[in-house]
């Protein structure tokens, strides 16, 4: 079975605030169950919330992060970071705490992603993410388990707002094998 070429995306403003539940980045989150927004292991502070994603059987992973001073926003398990799934996801260990907050920190104003024409002659580091669709990696390799399924790959110098993924880094969100819990990692040149 071939692999599917990824097609770009890029995030435009919306008209106002997004409210329901749809792919988009900024804003606040559309919870589709209570809200559980995640701490910083660090600070104990709520992550800023950068977006949410469509993940199968009609489900969304919420992708957060803490800000610019935290260590370790990169790891994947290293409690700066986190993508909630919702409905019936599990909250990874690693997440220090949630807090039931509608509406906290954000990364920037709501965009919605409109998506181009795949190119096989050309690599493209901002995508949504699918079964089959394989990541385009900056440094190697770094799928948290076997059959994780990714969700999003993200481009900071394409991002709408400021992401700090390190120097011109993308960052990766996966979806568990099971659906029920999520992983965030980024890689920078």
């Amino acid at each position: 079975m071939p692999v599917p070429v990824p097609a770009p995306v890029e995030f435009v403003p919306a008209e106002g605030p997004v409210t329901g539940p749809v792919t988009k980045v900024g804003g606040q989150p559309a919870w589709l169950e209570g809200a559980q927004w995640p701490l910083s292991k660090e600070s104990g502070e709520p992550m800023e919330f950068i977006g949410q994603f469509a993940v199968r059987d009609g489900g969304f992973a919420y992708l957060f992060m803490t800000g610019d001073d935290a260590d370790d926003t990169f790891e994947p398990e290293g409690g700066e970071n986190a993508l909630i799934v919702q409905p019936g996801g599990r909250l990874p260990d690693f997440v220090s705490g949630v807090r039931d907050l509608a509406e906290g920190p954000a990364a920037g104003a709501d965009h919605l992603p409109v998506t181009g024409e795949p190119d096989p002659e050309e690599e493209c580091w901002q995508f949504l993410g699918g079964p089959g669709v394989e990541p385009l990696w900056l440094q190697g390799e770094e799928v948290p388990g076997e059959d994780w399924e990714l969700v999003v790959q993200l481009d900071s110098t394409a991002m709408p707002f400021e992401v700090n993924f390190g120097d011109t880094g993308v960052g990766y969100a996966f979806l568990a094998p099971d659906g029920k819990e999520g992983r965030f990692l980024w890689q920078c040149v």
